[in-house]
């Protein structure tokens, strides 16, 4: 048996999140074009018959400007202690920079073995994705470079067995019916707060979370929780609308999960500064 820890690094908004659900085959992280949407760690957990793959999802790299992003960034760090190796992956849209080759120290420096993704290589010309490739090739003494696409898939499957291959050998970490780690009110949490990045804009993505409120049989209450009035009213929006629409898209996703009809009750909340507020986001568990 080969089975492992593999942590997913790399800048916001570079499809990594999109990617662990490729690799896992399901979607176990929620992903918006908002950056610093995940901000929690997630382990995704992939199976073979004589393979388990662990992904380990983390936040994008960031400089921490409030406690919410200083929590993101411990769990950055302190995700990397406890694997076996590291997956940088970067945009191949956009050039390779600064911020890719910081990150690309960090995890070079760790002593594991690293391989790089250019992820999004839908939609681009094949002398830009190799034009990429040789650059991303400088940013460190890498095992393996792989062009992706996590959106469609192209790729991936030669990614997994490449990943499978460096896998050390020993017992599963997880029941092979386990694709996550994340209890259920988390993931219904992480499904209504994908459902209003989508909807919402300016500062209100990144000022909203979701808290779940109670969970009986058939029925989920969830507050949205923002840190101002003007943010209640735009993600309430004209006489209910933009709630009403964010219930909407989010309860075929929960029913899935939950394998029954649900009545979900969203509730807005304004709780000033929470993203500053140590006590808040213990409860939160963020």
């Amino acid at each position: 048996m080969r089975t492992g820890f593999v942590a997913v690094a790399g800048r916001p908004n570079v499809g990594k999140s999109t990617l662990v659900n490729a690799l896992v085959g399901e979607k176990i992280a929620i992903v918006s074009a908002v950056p610093h949407t995940t901000r929690r760690r997630i382990f995704g957990v992939a199976n073979g018959d004589d393979w388990q793959l662990v992904l380990v999802d983390l936040p994008g790299f960031q400089r921490p400007i409030d406690a919410l992003t200083q929590r993101m960034q411990r769990t950055v760090d302190s995700s990397f202690e406890d694997i076996d190796l590291v997956l940088l992956v970067v945009d191949c849209r956009a050039r390779i920079g600064a911020g890719d080759r910081f990150i690309a120290r960090r995890v070079f420096a760790l002593g594991k073995p690293v391989v790089i993704v250019l992820n999004k290589i839908d939609r681009l010309a094949p002398a830009h994705v190799v034009s990429q490739m040789k650059a991303a090739a400088t940013l460190g003494d890498f095992h393996a470079l792989h062009p992706v696409s996590a959106k469609t898939r192209d790729g991936v499957g030669e990614l997994r067995g490449d990943l499978v291959a460096l896998l050390p050998e020993g017992p599963a970490h997880f029941p092979r019916e386990v694709a996550t780690d994340q209890p259920l009110a988390e993931r219904i949490e992480e499904i209504v707060r994908e459902k209003a990045l989508h909807l919402t804009r300016e500062e209100v993505p990144h000022a909203l979370t979701v808290q779940i409120d109670e969970i009986e049989e058939g029925r989920v209450r969830a507050l949205v929780l923002v840190e101002t009035e003007s943010q209640k009213g735009i993600l309430v929006g004209k006489r209910g609308a933009t709630i009403r629409e964010i219930g909407s898209r989010a309860r075929p996703e929960i029913e899935a999960l939950v394998g029954r009809k649900v009545y979900l009750e969203l509730v807005v909340k304004v709780r000033p500064r929470w993203r500053r507020d140590e006590r808040t986001l213990e409860r939160l568990n963020l």
